[in-house]
């Protein structure tokens, strides 16, 4: 029974990580100042076909799943199934987020951008310390960024800075190739590439110990 609640207090915390995941990148948007590189792809390919970002989300974690299999050599059939439907999830919140984002007034002057980019980074990082505390299976970029690290023996750390960067680029290529302009990349991009990871740190060190204590009192914390 304990087991049982241990699990569902784990899948609750990481589908909530998720929708806070997802409205941070959805705030960000809106702050119209470039998105996180993690997000980077899925929002050009938004912009340059018109379909919405949840829908290209799933497109660009599609690309995710086939990149690590043809990296691995190999193709697990569970795991890659499991990917999708955290994929799709995903996808369904980064619709949702932005439609409940859009209701609010749209940041006009630089100030207002200003403090949207801020917001999204906070959410951003409250998602992620959700999402990895609740250790359950890694959303494809992540999954990808283990594989590279795996396949090229680099650190993690390393191979999260080579899959930000090469997505980003790929990201940017793709909006000055259909739209004529950096689209999903700008300065928003390089502030939550650097400040994420400082803000979940921060996070990590307070709130931590709650959340493992929440979940189980006999759980080990995990160190990002």
């Amino acid at each position: 029974m304990n087991h049982m609640n241990v699990t569902i207090k784990r899948l609750s915390l990481y589908v909530v990580g998720l929708f806070f995941l997802s409205l941070g990148v959805s705030f960000s948007i809106q702050a119209a100042f470039g998105v996180s590189p993690v997000s980077s792809l899925a929002y050009a390919l938004a912009l340059t076909c018109g379909l919405s970002v949840g829908m290209m989300t799933i497109v660009a974690n599609v690309l995710y799943i086939i990149i690590q299999v043809i990296l691995s050599k190999r193709f697990d059939l569970k795991e890659s199934v499991v990917q999708l439907i955290i994929t799709f999830l995903f996808g369904f919140f980064m619709d949702a987020t932005l439609f409940l984002v859009q209701l609010l007034p749209t940041p006009e002057t630089f100030a207002m951008r200003i403090i949207f980019l801020v917001v999204s980074l906070f959410i951003v990082s409250i998602g992620l310390l959700g999402y990895f505390n609740a250790k359950f299976p890694l959303m494809p970029y992540d999954a990808l960024t283990y594989e590279i690290s795996k396949k090229f023996k680099m650190k993690f750390s390393k191979a999260k800075i080579s899959c930000d960067l090469i997505n980003v680029c790929v990201a940017g290529l793709v909006c000055i190739i259909f739209i004529h302009s950096l689209g999903s990349i700008g300065i928003g991009t390089l502030v939550a590439a650097y400040f994420i990871g400082k803000i979940l740190g921060w996070l990590m060190s307070r709130f931590q110990k709650y959340l493992v204590r929440w979940i189980d009192k006999n759980k080990e914390e995990i160190t990002i």
